[in-house]
């Protein structure tokens, strides 16, 4: 279940990356009780039994499954049930165990690609988990309120995330900003 003192808020300005009056990113961070490979793996190669598909994918109710081609240049994308499949960015950073870095665009154009980074910490028997979801400029007049909804929705998905690695098989819903219920006949955005 979630916890409001598992998932927190990490601050950092914009003006680190050289982005002079760019949206900050979104910092979030989770603690796990895994070493940092296995956090890593379940995050990345094991993605499809923790991430919210019904409530945050493109095919919605309609989506069958999610996977990560884990390597640089490798696709994260979603099949639905009638087969077609939508990607969701490409990887492109990839340090087995420590950090993955990937582009992020499910139901829009790769050129209005947001970008996210996941670095895996050990402390002490756990592992931190940070999640930095970057480049908001990429979608032009939309960026504050895409982040905003990024924003809300990453500690329900990070919830789950938590919730899996600490092996529940009942994962937490997802709610709130972010989620889109559009129906079981839901067409892409």
């Amino acid at each position: 279940m979630y916890r409001d003192d598992v998932v927190t808020d990490r601050a950092q300005s914009a003006t680190e990356d050289g982005l002079e009056g760019a949206l900050p990113p979104v910092c979030k961070s989770v603690f796990v009780p895994l070493p940092p490979a296995e956090a890593f793996d379940l995050f990345v190669r094991r993605m499809h039994e923790w991430w919210p598909l019904a409530r945050r994918s493109v095919f919605l109710h309609n989506a069958a499954s999610c996977h990560v081609e884990a390597h640089v240049g490798g696709r994260l994308y979603e099949r639905a049930r009638d087969g077609r499949e939508e990607t969701w960015g490409h990887i492109i950073a990839l340090e087995d165990g420590k950090r993955v870095v990937f582009t992020w665009h499910p139901g829009i154009a790769e050129t209005s690609a947001t970008e996210v980074e996941i670095n895996f910490f050990p402390i002490a028997s756990e592992t931190r988990v940070d999640v930095e979801h970057r480049r908001w400029e990429r979608l032009g007049a939309r960026a504050s309120f895409v982040r905003a909804i990024m924003d809300g929705g990453w500690p329900g998905v990070l919830a789950r995330f938590e919730a899996r690695a600490r092996g529940e098989e009942d994962l937490p819903a997802v709610e709130g900003p972010g989620c889109i219920d559009r129906g079981v006949d839901s067409e892409p955005l």
